[in-house]
Order: structure tokens, then C-alpha cells, then sequence
């Protein structure tokens, strides 16, 4: 079930709950791109906090093609970003609460109450229960999909709207409250943009 039930604290309107089916099988990198990788691949590292294993921001949606496109060449298989639906999926890890993994947000994630105003290293928080790091805060993630409303009845493999002026990010920063963080959270942005709280993981499907 992807979306947000009504009765959850801060939920939003264009979160209504809906039945999606994933028939491929992905993998999904453990930890939000680090800034080490980004320089192995970019040759380059664009981010305000420097760490080589702090994630790697203020690159653009169009930015993470490229990195995509590159390290697919480098490794010789299929990379890019998870779909909106994949990403919701990986975050929940089979959970229907607002957060993943504990449920309580300072386990799972570094954001405004306990960020310091900041990234952090990836990997230090706890991980949900399939091994993944950071789905909440520290830097919000960049989806594949273009923003657009949700398809209400049942669907499979969703990529989102075919066309549109915003991309999907998702799982909140170090910069955002709680009620930003959660699993269900949608927010958008123009493709082109830089900031210091936006950057990505990757995924590659069977």
C-alpha cells in the first residue's frame, strides 16, 4: 500500500493510499551516494558539507543521469534512480507506520531536531530491515519520476506522469521536521536544481 493512511499525524492530501505491485526485482545501494563515490565517478564534489562519506548534495536531478549514465559504463550494468513506488517500497521495508525500521525517528535518521544543521556520514543511524541506511533524512533523494498525482486505483510498476516540470524527491534532510521525513512524504523540485540538502542513491532492477 503506497501513500498514507488517513488517520496518520501530518499526513497531506495528495498522499491517499493506493495498492501498487512491483513485478521486477532491484537492487538499491545500502547507503545514499557518498561524495567519495560522486569524486570516483564525477571526477568532481559539489557539496557544501565536506566528507567523503557524507553524501554527496547539491547536485541537480540532471546531474544524477549523468553520474548514472557514467558509472553504468563503468560496471557495465543497467543503473539509474528508483522509481517514486521502488523507493516507498525500500523505505517502508514492510512496514505501514510513518517511519521505517524502529519507527522513531531519531533512530532512523538525521534531521532538524538533531542534525546540528548538517549531513552526516551515511551508514550511521540505524538500518531498516533490509539493510537500508538513511532512508530518512540527511539528504533528500531524488526519484525518477516526474511529480504529478497519484493513480488511485491499482496499478503495477508505476513510473509516474510522462511529462511534467518537477521531479520526485523523497525521504526528507537534515534541513526538514519530522512530518517531512516520513515514509510517505512527497515533495518536488525543478530538475535543474542545486541545493545543499538534495542528493540521491541508485538502483539497478534484474
Amino acid at each position: 500500500m503506497m501513500g498514507s493512511p488517513e488517520s496518520e499525524k501530518d499526513r497531506l492530501s495528495w498522499e491517499t493510499q493506493h495498492r501498487v505491485s512491483l513485478t521486477r526485482g532491484f537492487w538499491m545501494l545500502e547507503t545514499e551516494v557518498t561524495q567519495e563515490m560522486w569524486r570516483s565517478v564525477m571526477g568532481n564534489n559539489p557539496s557544501s558539507f565536506a566528507g567523503a562519506r557524507n553524501p554527496v548534495e547539491n547536485v541537480s536531478w540532471n546531474d544524477c543521469q549523468e553520474f548514472c549514465t557514467k558509472l553504468k559504463q563503468k560496471l557495465g550494468i543497467t543503473i539509474g534512480l528508483p522509481t517514486e513506488a521502488q523507493w516507498e517500497y525500500a523505505c517502508r521495508a514492510g512496514t505501514t507506520g510513518p517511519y521505517g525500521g524502529s519507527g522513531d525517528l531519531d533512530d532512523m535518521g538525521w534531521y532538524y531536531d538533531n542534525s546540528g544543521s548538517g549531513t552526516h556520514q551515511v551508514g550511521t543511524k540505524q538500518a531498516n530491515a533490509w539493510g537500508l541506511y538513511d532512508m530518512h533524512g540527511n539528504v533528500y533523494e531524488w526519484c525518477q519520476d516526474w511529480y504529478g498525482s497519484y493513480d488511485e486505483s491499482p496499478t503495477s510498476d508505476p513510473s509516474g506522469p510522462s511529462s511534467g516540470s518537477r521531479r520526485v524527491v523523497r525521504g526528507g534532510s537534515w534541513f526538514n521536521g519530522a512530518k517531512l521525513c516520513r515514509s510517505a512524504d512527497r515533495v518536488s523540485y525543478s530538475p535543474e536544481l542545486r541545493i545543499d540538502f538534495l542528493g540521491f542513491r541508485v538502483c539497478s532492477e534484474q
